[in-house]
């Protein structure tokens, strides 16, 4: 049976929102994917957490400071407090279970705070130095910048790289790792572009959008292949 991944979402005037790139990828890379709803009963979520044998986090808005001791910056953009919640108490269940987590772009910044660590509310205005252009305006298939990949990590496993082009579209980040976890890349500004833990068998936030760079086929490999990891994890 092919594995089921549950697939968080935004919200908007009261609907549940998701880029079909997320869906794709999932069932290209032979996935089943599920659409999740921010659902903020968690006590009703323990059947729906042993169902599912993957969590994709995908991206979005930004995040409730408050949630890693802070208030809010000026330049802090729309927060779901429902869509924060959810998606917490998803990654403390699946990191219990030690079941396999992808999160992408907000996803990795979510999933850093869970466990412990903090973020840039807005990396233009809290970081005191010249940094790239992380909100690119070029086409989502387009890798905009280089990211530097830690020498033997997992995602230096998984793709075989120590340096590739990604996509940005973000002026979040994370900055404090969280314990178990680690640092896995960056950009050639300092900014963090992935993490992962260091004591699950495959749980790995990542800043850029791969599912976004999939159409560029045979370019993008790496894309590909973080999927078809993931799936492969999924399954195992």
């Amino acid at each position: 049976m092919k594995p089921l991944i549950g697939i968080s979402t935004s919200e908007d005037n009261k609907e549940s929102m998701l880029s079909h790139q997320y869906v794709k990828a999932v069932t290209n890379a032979g996935g089943i994917p599920v659409v999740l709803p921010n659902i903020v009963e968690h006590n009703s979520l323990e059947s729906l957490v042993e169902l599912l044998d993957g969590l994709l986090l995908s991206g979005g808005g930004d995040i409730d400071p408050t949630l890693f001791g802070e208030e809010p910056h000026p330049k802090l953009g729309l927060i779901r407090p429902n869509r924060d919640k959810f998606e917490m108490h998803m990654i403390k269940e699946f990191l219990i279970r030690d079941k396999p987590i992808l999160a992408i772009c907000r996803g990795c910044q979510i999933l850093n705070i869970a466990v412990g660590g903090d973020m840039f509310q807005d990396i233009y205005s809290q970081i005191n130095k010249d940094l790239l252009q992380h909100t690119q305006l070029a086409p989502m298939t387009h890798g905009s910048h280089y990211v530097h990949v830690k020498d033997g990590s997992l995602l230096h496993q998984i793709t075989d790289m120590l340096k590739f082009k990604v996509n940005s579209y973000h002026h979040q980040a994370n900055r404090k790792v969280a314990a178990n976890f680690q640092l896995s890349a960056t950009a050639s500004d300092g900014i963090i572009e992935a993490i992962e833990s260091k004591v699950h068998s495959f749980v790995l936030g990542l800043q850029w959008h791969p599912e976004g760079m999939l159409p560029n086929g045979d370019n993008d490999n790496y894309a590909h292949v973080i999927f078809e990891s993931f799936l492969q994890a999924c399954k195992n």
